[in-house]
């Protein structure tokens, strides 16, 4: 294991320790406070289809807020599916990760708990949705392509020199893949110009001051547009100059 996997799995096990430790109340507390400053971001504001992650019970950002409030603006609302990669080739990952489209609100609360807690899409459903990358069996989702994503992460930080959001992944690869992905049909079909926002959605206690570290990034380690910390901060080229005030 090279040198790069090892400090990213250490500081996952020191976050795991951390994280734990949070209440429950400062977690919904800090998850009201990241909705609100959401709210306020003409990023989400004008995003006409956006991503948005589900939560755990514990240990991060809750979303359950922000899936109803962009349901109800009119918004398609993707949420992650986790599926068999259909291309199998040495180098590729056995699992990958597609976005499949929230129908409506009800169709939201019937969603069913996975074994780690989070409400996720019935397989035998996916077939009839629309997807980001789809596939014969997917209407319409050939030209369908994403304005913002709202991703979770383990720990994060800006660099001390150029001020870039780097993220740590729960290391997987998911979001990674599915964003270069997303980078390589954007442009097939000509839309180099307008890239995807990746917004994080932090717990304060997940943000790394300079005295815990930093966290660990390699090439294929995607940067951040933006970052909203339980705390109202927020960080990055979103904000200030890119809110709604």
């Amino acid at each position: 294991m090279g040198a790069l996997q090892v400090a990213k799995r250490h500081l996952r096990a020191t976050m795991k320790d951390k994280l734990k430790a949070i209440p429950q109340e400062s977690i919904m507390t800090q998850s009201s406070t990241v909705f609100d400053t959401l709210r306020s971001q003409s990023a989400y504001v004008n995003a006409k289809r956006v991503s948005i992650f589900l939560s755990m019970p514990t240990g991060e950002i809750q979303t359950d807020a922000i899936v109803r409030d962009a349901l109800k603006a009119g918004k398609e609302v993707f949420i992650p599916y986790l599926h068999k990669n259909m291309v199998q080739a040495p180098g590729l990952p056995a699992r990958v990760m597609d976005m499949v489209r929230l129908k409506d609100l009800a169709d939201y609360e019937a969603l069913e708990l996975d074994k780690w807690g989070i409400p996720s899409v019935d397989p035998n459903t996916v077939a009839e949705r629309r997807r980001v990358f789809g596939g014969p069996d997917a209407p319409h989702s050939d030209s369908t392509l994403l304005d913002l994503v709202l991703m979770p992460g383990v720990a994060f930080d800006t660099h001390p020199d150029d001020g870039v959001i780097r993220r740590l992944g729960h290391g997987k690869g998911f979001y990674d893949y599915f964003l270069f992905r997303h980078g390589l049909k954007a442009g097939s079909l000509g839309q180099q110009d307008s890239p995807v926002l990746l917004l994080g959605l932090a717990l304060s206690e997940q943000f790394l001051s300079p005295s815990e570290g930093e966290v660990p990034v390699g090439p294929l380690d995607k940067p951040l547009d933006g970052l909203i910390l339980g705390n109202g901060d927020v960080q990055g080229p979103l904000a200030p100059a890119n809110n709604t005030d």
